[in-house]
C-alpha cells in the first residue's frame, strides 16, 4: 500500500466523524463586516460557490449553531461548527430568526450572539491595538473562515478556522502542535448526530518522542498511524 493510498484510508476514518444534515436555502451576503452582519437566513459563500457559512439546526434538536458546509452537496455536510458548544436556543419555537446574529467588532473580534446581544455565546478572542473598521470576514473556497484586517495595501489574517478544527479534516488544514504559538490542532466527534457539541472520540498528533497520528477514545489510544517516515505511516500496515 502507498503512501497516496494509506492517507486516502485514513480519510475514510475520518468521515465517521462527519453527519449529514438536510439541505438549506439562504441569501448570499458576501462577506462580514463590522456594518454588515450576518443574520439567520443569511449565508456566506466562498468565491466559487464550494463552501457555504450560515446557521443551521439539527432534525431532533431546538437548537441553532453557525457552521460550514458543502454548498453544492444536496443533503447539507456540515464540516467545522463555531458553537459547538454553545447554542443558540430559541425561546419559544424552533426558530433562530431574529436571534442569532454573528458579527465583527471593530476591536476586530469576531463574535455569535443569541437572544441577549450583550454577551456573547462564542468568540474569536481577537483584538487589534487601533479598534477600526477594517476587518471583514470571509470564507475561502478550502473552507475557512478567516478575519483579516485590511490596512490599505495587504490584508492580515487575524484568526482563522483552520486553527480551531471541529470533526472534519479538509485539504490544506494542519493538525498538531505549533511550538511557536503552543496552538494544538486536532479533531474530535460530535457528541451525537444531534448535538456537535465535543464528543469522546479524538484525533490527534501525540508529539512525545517521535511525533504519531492517534485516534483516541476519551483518554485510551484506540487506533496509531505512527510517525511519518517521509514515505509512509510507520504503525499502518503494508
Amino acid at each position: 500500500m502507498n503512501s497516496t493510498t494509506k492517507w486516502f484510508a485514513m480519510n475514510i476514518i475520518l468521515l465517521n466523524f462527519l453527519p449529514i444534515l438536510p439541505s438549506s436555502t439562504s441569501i448570499d451576503i458576501g462577506s462580514i463586516k463590522p456594518n454588515q452582519p450576518m443574520r439567520d437566513g443569511d449565508v456566506l459563500l466562498s468565491s466559487t460557490k464550494i463552501f457555504a457559512l450560515g446557521f443551521f439546526n439539527l432534525a431532533n434538536s431546538r437548537n441553532w449553531y453557525v457552521g460550514v458546509w458543502y454548498n453544492k452537496i444536496p443533503n447539507q455536510t456540515v464540516v467545522w461548527v463555531a458553537n459547538r458548544d454553545n447554542p443558540i436556543i430559541p425561546v419559544t419555537d424552533n426558530s433562530a430568526s431574529g436571534v442569532g446574529l454573528l458579527a465583527v467588532h471593530g476591536n476586530g473580534g469576531l463574535v455569535i450572539y443569541g437572544k441577549d446581544q450583550n454577551t456573547p455565546l462564542w468568540s474569536a478572542k481577537v483584538s487589534v491595538s487601533s479598534p477600526n473598521n477594517s476587518m471583514t470576514a470571509k470564507l475561502l473556497d478550502t473552507g475557512n473562515l478567516v478575519l483579516l484586517e485590511d490596512n490599505g495595501f495587504s490584508q492580515r489574517v487575524l484568526w482563522q478556522g483552520f486553527d480551531h478544527p471541529t470533526n472534519t479534516m479538509l485539504p490544506f488544514m494542519k493538525l498538531g502542535l505549533d511550538r511557536r504559538s503552543k496552538l494544538n490542532r486536532f479533531l474530535t466527534s460530535w457528541k451525537s448526530q444531534d448535538d456537535p457539541g465535543i464528543g469522546n472520540c479524538s484525533f490527534r498528533i501525540d508529539p512525545s518522542g517521535f511525533p504519531q497520528l492517534v485516534l483516541y477514545k476519551g483518554q485510551a489510544p484506540r487506533w496509531r498511524a505512527g510517525s511519518w517516515t517521509g514515505e509512509e505511516w510507520s504503525g499502518v500496515p503494508k
